[in-house]
């Protein structure tokens, strides 16, 4: 979501449910980076994205009075946020076949060792990791950017998706090796294991504690394995440091033109 602590968040919804106003547009004003990022991400076409947060945030609008805290907000609102997007791609001539599988949300849900130096490799990792993500499938594409990006819990991402925890944890695992064969793999060993396989495996706590040892020792002493595994660490790293989008001013305004109208 944003920087809103849990206290803080609990306590609009409160005064959003009593109808505060005031409590309603901060709580919108605060979801809207978040939305349009996830957007942006999702949708192939950035005019699609605005419009997907304008209409997330008009639902949310209308519906967030009855929000009983079933799930955790972001949760929510990734929901339907999803759930715009999937309606925005269906909307396109140019929408892909993966989109028939897709299960539907309902609307209620720079100088070496210096810090700019660090903050520009991060930008330019970061632009060579988000265009293999736009190449993705969307059902891939989705459980990555919440999971990774966004940074839900595998849980989380599987209530936003609605689908079991297994199901988004398989997904996921593709998602990974998809993303890591778009942005260049080394082919493995002949004795080698799947080491995407494991390192995704791994990351989602899925690995027996002796299999991670028998890793641990592959890694030691396979060069090329562990190399792979620094790869993916950085691909993971580059996604949850994702810069923020900015909303621009005049899809802001837009955006609480249509909010107005919709109190009148």
């Amino acid at each position: 979501m944003t920087a809103l602590s849990a206290a803080e968040t609990d306590r609009l919804l409160d005064a959003v449910r009593a109808g505060d106003d005031a409590a309603l547009e901060a709580l919108l004003e605060a979801v809207q980076p978040q939305v349009y990022r996830f957007g942006m991400r999702l949708c192939a076409h950035p005019e699609d994205a605005e419009d997907v947060l304008q209409e997330t945030l008009l639902t949310l609008a209308r519906r967030l009075r009855e929000f009983r805290g079933d799930a955790a907000l972001s949760t929510y609102v990734y929901a339907v946020a999803r759930s715009h997007c999937i309606k925005k791609r269906r909307r396109r001539k140019d929408a892909p076949a993966e989109l028939d599988g897709l299960d539907t949300v309902a609307d209620a849900q720079v100088a070496e060792g210096s810090d700019q130096f660090r903050m520009l490799e991060t930008q330019e990792t970061w632009a060579r990791v988000a265009t293999a993500i736009s190449q993705l499938e969307p059902a891939q594409k989705e459980v990555l950017v919440l999971r990774d990006v966004e940074g839900l819990s595998a849980s989380e991402v599987a209530e936003v998706v609605e689908a079991s925890v297994s199901a988004v944890k398989s997904r996921l695992h593709r998602a990974r090796r998809s993303l890591r064969e778009k942005l260049g793999i080394l082919p493995p060993g002949a004795d080698c294991p799947d080491i995407v396989e494991m390192f995704s495996r791994h990351h989602e706590g899925e690995l027996a504690p002796d299999i991670c040892t028998r890793m641990e020792a592959h890694l030691a002493g396979c060069p090329r394995c562990a190399k792979v595994c620094d790869e993916l660490r950085a691909d993971l790293v580059s996604c949850s440091n994702a810069p923020h989008a900015e909303v621009p001013p005049e899809l802001q305004a837009r955006i609480k033109r249509a909010l107005g109208l919709l109190k009148a």
